[in-house]
């Protein structure tokens, strides 16, 4: 009877360092969430008024009616709830575009999604006349839907079928062309230019809650999406042989892949413009974090995402008093040296 306690206590042994792994990302999963209900208070917090984080409390709690209560309500809170919604998403498409593509320097427009989005909005404006940011979101998942079938098409075309490269040079041909076709009707039309130019700087500001609740179907069902295809995911990124070997089947993984990029890119999109970079370095982030298991690797993304982007949105309102800068401009500029430095890093790696 010794030989079963033996067993057990190995067992035990070799299970303890793993849990306690495990413990340590749960434990730097809460702290990201308790920054991000920091940054979600600063953003309520600060702007072009200042307001005490007493007055804020207070005018979430009991709707009074006075000026701080309209600003918190009526301003700040739509926008800073529309910031988490759309930081997570594009978090978690950047790390299912990372994922299925196998490059880690890949962000979810190399599938031509955000052009796509651009460019039914571009035509939303010239041929129908729209006008405000809950008008472009129909148009935008349609384009995004669109251009996500069309690239999967021509890159799933061959015996090769949908392979990433495949995939990022068919993202890469229809994403020109569709960027020609918004340069054109910039060019025709000057009304079209001027609706479109303060949408495609990004900015969270001038949204309702109705624009979100219009949006969050989407964003859920492209969330659950997302997270549901974390192991198949952990296969793939060891290559289509060791995925097929491993039992995931690779062109539905990848189809589910897209069409949950498509949804929260799409929705982000209508929501707050093209933002860059947040679903390129966000997910790098997380990965230098808890490496690249995508069980772990898509929650911090989801959560360290939206810090960023309310964190620039909140610098924007600060910065240029009176005003403010839109909050695609700064991020933006934040992005820019993440995005050399990882450029140098893998240039020094090479």
């Amino acid at each position: 009877m010794v030989w079963p306690v033996t067993a057990v206590r190995a067992e035990a042994t070799e299970r303890t360092p793993r849990h306690g792994y495990a413990l340590r990302r749960a434990g730097g999963l809460l702290l990201a969430a308790a920054a991000l209900a920091v940054m979600a208070l600063l953003s309520l917090a600060v702007g072009a008024k200042s307001i005490g984080f007493g007055a804020v409390f207070d005018a979430l709690a009991h709707h009074g009616g006075g000026p701080d209560d309209v600003v918190v309500r009526s301003l700040r809170l739509p926008r800073t709830l529309l910031g988490i919604c759309v930081g997570a998403a594009l978090g978690l498409a950047g790390v299912l575009m990372q994922g299925l593509t196998r490059n880690p320097l890949a962000d979810p427009g190399l599938l031509g999604i955000n052009s796509g989005a651009a460019a039914a909005i571009v035509a939303g404006i010239g041929f129908f006349g729209l006008g405000s940011p809950g008008q472009y979101v129909w148009f935008s998942l349609a384009g995004a839907a669109v251009t996500a079938v069309v690239v999967y098409f021509v890159g799933s075309g061959g015996r090769a079928g949908a392979t990433p490269v495949r995939l990022v040079l068919a993202g890469t041909a229809v994403a020109a062309a569709l960027t020609a076709f918004v340069q054109t009707m910039l060019l025709l039309s000057p009304q079209v230019f001027d609706q479109y130019r303060f949408w495609q700087l990004g900015s969270l500001a001038g949204r309702d809650l109705g624009v979100l609740g219009r949006l969050l179907p989407f964003l859920a069902a492209g969330a659950v999406l997302a997270l549901a295809l974390a192991r198949p995911l952990n296969a793939i990124v060891l290559g289509d042989d060791a995925g097929r070997a491993l039992g995931v089947h690779l062109g539905r993984t990848r189809a589910l892949g897209a069409l949950a990029i498509t949804l929260l890119c799409g929705a982000a999109t209508a929501a707050a413009g093209p933002l860059v970079f947040i679903g390129l370095a966000m997910p790098y982030i997380a990965r230098a974090l808890v490496g690249p298991d995508h069980r772990w690797l898509l929650p911090y993304s989801a959560v360290l995402s939206p810090v960023l982007l309310l964190a620039a949105d909140v610098l924007g309102r600060i910065v240029a008093p009176p005003g403010e800068l839109q909050v695609g401009l700064v991020v933006a500029f934040l992005g820019a040296p993440v995005f050399i430095g990882l450029v140098l890093r893998k240039k020094a790696a090479a």
